[in-house]
Order: structure tokens, then sequence, then C-alpha cells
């Protein structure tokens, strides 16, 4: 009879080395370890023992256990992070800024997603993990509700506000990011200017429209004068609005979008209308989304959303100690430049037409002097 074939027997993982295991290998006391792993300067430990117990730690592969360490300190060196939206790439714009900022502090951030609905239940199971404190950032800018959830941890919220203005929040500065915009146009010459921009209900838009009128208006350019179309921030309503321009009487040179995928369809109806960018008429766009706008052509030039720096500042906001005064901080949007911006053209003078007139007047002017020179010696006669 064929015996079955032996079954493996799983090698047990090797135990993890205690500081006690780094003490003995080290010849020293524990305490002496803890101070050496701690950072601390005590007195009458020599840089030779400080080398021997670097030295057992490597040799060892010892590594701190936080857990224990966390009972001793009541803190858990670990920071939540909640979105509304993963998979957008501003959440992995803004959780590289939570995480670069959280490592320099020593802490590391737990990843959290939730909806509207979910949110209390994730907040929760973060604070069972001991969580030192909560970043909960939103796609859009808009009010936060449902923040009861908040109340247990340090808190700040990212791109987002709350209603009653009772948590610290890191908003970007859309209203200086206006004004950026238009700056650039105006920079270029550009006086005949139009706004494609996105819902006029959203507070983006309503900040963004706030700090470009400022900007026409330091200018010495009426605001007013300036046409403003509501879309939806996507391409179709930046294709249909920009079609409305280019077929209006007072065409502009200089065009703002609400985003970037608003460009998208201005920059096809602008082909499809015979017209070059930016020779013909100049573009800027607003986000900066890594996979649209240095892609088009020519590249846009536009205005960045600061998730990496929103995400950086909530967290040291976070770990400073500073989120228990509610407050807003405001990070600056910058333009990005690129080839979708340049002076304006002359606009059609029609010299043969004007020359034509001038023409006329004089040859008006010859011939009704040489008819009145015809008549005055009759009439004097």
């Amino acid at each position: 009879m064929t015996r079955p074939p032996a079954v493996p027997i799983p090698r047990q993982p090797s135990p993890r080395p205690t500081m006690a295991d780094v003490a003995r290998h080290a010849g020293v006391s524990p305490a002496t370890v803890s101070f050496v792993v701690n950072g601390r300067k005590e007195r009458g430990i020599s840089e030779s023992t400080r080398q021997r117990v670097l030295e057992a730690i490597a040799a060892l592969g010892y590594r701190p256990n936080r857990h224990a360490r966390g009972l001793r300190t009541n803190s858990s060196s670990t920071i939540g992070f909640v979105t509304d939206d993963l998979a957008v790439h501003v959440a992995g714009l803004t959780i590289i800024g939570v995480h670069d900022v959280a490592r320099t502090y020593g802490s590391v951030p737990l990843i959290g997603h939730a909806t509207k609905d979910e949110l209390q239940q994730v907040v929760e199971d973060l604070l069972d993990r001991r969580i030192d404190a909560l970043a909960y950032a939103v796609a859009g800018t808009r009010p936060v509700e449902g923040i009861a959830a908040f109340r247990s941890v340090p808190t700040v919220l990212v791109n987002g506000f709350s209603v009653d203005h009772t948590l610290p929040c890191v908003l970007p500065a859309e209203s200086a990011g206006g004004r950026a915009a238009v700056r650039e146009l105006l920079a270029a010459g550009h006086r005949e200017l139009a706004y494609i921009s996105g819902f006029g209900d959203v507070w983006a838009t309503g900040e963004r429209l706030r700090g470009v009128r400022g900007a026409l208006r330091a200018a010495g350019i009426d605001a007013a004068s300036m046409p403003v179309l509501e879309g939806n921030f996507r391409s179709d309503s930046g294709h249909e609005l920009t079609s409305r321009l280019l077929a209006s009487r007072r065409r502009p040179t200089g065009l703002l979008c609400g985003n970037d995928l608003m460009a998208v369809g201005a920059y096809l109806a602008i082909k499809e209308a015979g017209l070059e960018i930016p020779n013909d008429i100049s573009v800027v766009g607003y986000d900066d989304q890594p996979d649209v706008a240095p892609f088009l052509v020519p590249a846009l030039t536009t205005v960045r959303l600061p998730y990496y720096e929103m995400g950086a500042t909530a967290t040291r906001n976070l770990l400073d100690g500073r989120s228990s005064t509610p407050s807003r901080t405001f990070e600056p949007c910058p333009v990005v430049r690129r080839a979708s911006v340049a002076p304006p053209p002359r606009r059609p003078t029609c010299p043969s037409i004007r020359g034509h007139r001038a023409s006329r007047a004089r040859f008006t002017r010859r011939d009704r002097g040489s008819q009145l020179g015809a008549r005055r010696p009759t009439e004097r006669r």
C-alpha cells in the first residue's frame, strides 16, 4: 500500500526579539537599551555602549513595540484619514501630503473610505484603533454635515467646512486663484474676456468669480461687462458655452474656464470655429488635472488646486496641537504656465475700408469745393 505523502509542517515564525534580548546581546541593562532606543542622552552611557546597543538592534532585527509604548504614553502614533471619494486623483494627492508630514512626527495614517451614511461607523472603527487625530477630506469644496462622530478626537476638515463653524478646516484659496487666473490674461494684454464657470451654486465657483471680478476692477475694467456663462464642470458644457461665445458679436480674446474638463470642450469649439489657441484666443483652465492639462495641444495654462498642501497642512495642524480653535486655513492656488496664453490678436482695422472712406471724404470735399468755386463767379455775377 502506498503511503500518503508527508504533509510539510509549516515553520513557526521566530519570536520577535525583545528589549531584553537586545540587552543580553549587548551586555547591558534593559534600561540602557530603552534610553538608546528613545534617543535619550543619559549620563553614564558612553558612546561605545551606545554603539554596542545599536549593533545588537541591527543584528537581532529588533523593532520597538509601538503598542506597548502607546499604552505607556496614551498615544498610538496613528492619524486617521477618511474621504468620501478615494477613486479620484485628488484623494491620492491629499493622502500623500498626510503621509509625508505624519512620518516626520513618527506617526502613520490609517485610511478609510466612507459615504455619508457610512461615515459614523468608519470613524468609530478608527477610534477603536486608538487614532490620535482625524482628517476628513471631501471631493468638491462644500459644507460638511453629520460631524457628531468627530467630537471624540482632534479633527481637521480638508477641502470642506462645518456648517456651524465649530471645526477647523483647510481650504483652497479659491478667490486668490480666480484673481491669479485673470491676471495671467491681463498681463498678456487681454481686455476682452469671458468666463465659462461650473455650477453657480458651488462654493468654489462663487469664490473664483469674486476673485476674477476683483482683479478686473483693480485693473480699471468694468467687471459687469465680462460675460459669465454657467456650465456643469464637464467638457460638454465647455464646448456648448464656448461655441455660443464665439458666435456672439463680441468675441473674447481671453477665456477663463471653470475647470480643465471645461477647457477640453472649449478647445474643441475653438478648433471647430477655425481659430487657433493661443494665436486667436487664449485659454486658462482650473484644477491642473495631471491627466488632462499637460496633454492638451497646446498644453493648458491653468490654476493648480493644492490638494497635497492641504493634506500636509491639516496633518501638521493636528500633530502640532493647533486643531483646538476653529479656524480656516487657506492654501494658495498657483498658476501653472504652459502654452495656451499669448498676447491678444490685433483686431481687424480694415485699412482699405478706412482708406476708402478717407479718400471718399477728400473727393467729396474737393468736389464740393470745385462746385462751390464754379458757382461763386456766377453768384458774384
